[in-house]
């Protein structure tokens, strides 16, 4: 284990989250804008793809964090599941009776990963996952790989390690460990779950139907049921929610005959939009 992943043990991570949140939803003037240029430069952020590229038209970093795409930006596949999201691929493939694969040596439960749902894994138990990274320069939004009418939504309380690269390769069972946002879809060839990791640092996650789920954080699960006739339905390639830094998206499908996008490799780029995986019937 690195001395930076030893460190995190240490550290007050939520204190820094919360003290991270709150910094980011400052308007500063000048200062904001200052900062968001130096960030820009230290991550090497293409702000070509923004749809407003000028540092100068975000009063915060969340703001900036949270930006949208100029149009066109991102063209959708004509067919398949859609990548949902800007980022680098942790680790996807099949779900083997319940265990996800997470990094060399690391292996962790579809049930702890929802939260404790043993009915709700059940049905992904010899399914597919894909566990996608959002660094901090990537954007920031979440999309639907297909169209989908949501089922259930559950915040689960939990550890703000972070998720990058070698964090994953040394704490055990680290997505099932963070705090997270359990969405449960319905869609055409299946039910469906996208999970959103939180991190260190990373101050919020908010989906569209529901807006900001955390903070708070009351420190017991929290779960809302959408009837089917009321629920939330989203098209393919809408926009489902949003991260403030970069986090982690864990993809949930049912068993079937799923191929994956045969480009895809594991630390290998990825684009919001480009194909993800289809069916096979």
């Amino acid at each position: 284990m690195s001395a930076s992943v030893r460190l995190q043990f240490l550290l007050p991570r939520l204190a820094l989250t919360q003290a991270a949140g709150w910094l980011a939803s400052r308007r500063w003037g000048a200062a904001t804008t200052w900062a968001i240029r130096r960030f820009i430069a230290r991550y090497r952020v293409d702000m070509s793809e923004a749809a407003d590229p000028d540092p100068r038209a975000y009063a915060s970093f969340n703001a900036f964090f949270t930006r949208a795409l100029r149009e066109g930006a991102r063209p959708f596949a004509a067919e398949g599941l859609l990548c949902p999201v800007d980022g680098a691929i942790s680790q996807f493939g099949p779900i083997e009776d319940g265990r996800i694969f997470q990094a060399k040596g690391h292996h962790y439960d579809a049930t702890a990963l929802l939260g404790g749902d043993a009915a709700l894994a059940a049905g992904f138990r010899h399914g597919h996952f894909a566990t996608l990274y959002l660094s901090p320069r990537d954007y920031h939004r979440i999309h639907m790989p297909c169209a989908g009418r949501l089922r259930r939504m559950v915040h689960v309380p939990g550890e703000l390690f972070s998720v990058n690269p070698a964090t994953a390769q040394a704490v055990p069972g680290l997505f099932a460990r963070n705090e997270r946002v359990v969405c449960v879809f319905d869609g055409e060839q299946g039910p469906f779950v996208m999970v959103l990791v939180g991190a260190t640092i990373v101050g919020s996650m908010a989906t569209v139907w529901h807006g900001v789920v955390n903070p708070p954080r009351p420190g017991a699960v929290r779960a809302w049921d959408y009837e089917a006739a009321t629920a939330p339905v989203l098209a393919r390639g809408a926009e489902m929610g949003r991260f403030l830094l970069g986090s982690t998206v864990v993809m949930l499908l049912p068993p079937g005959p799923w191929r994956f996008n045969p480009a895809w490799a594991p630390a290998g780029p990825i684009r919001l939009g480009e194909p993800m995986a289809r069916r096979e019937d």
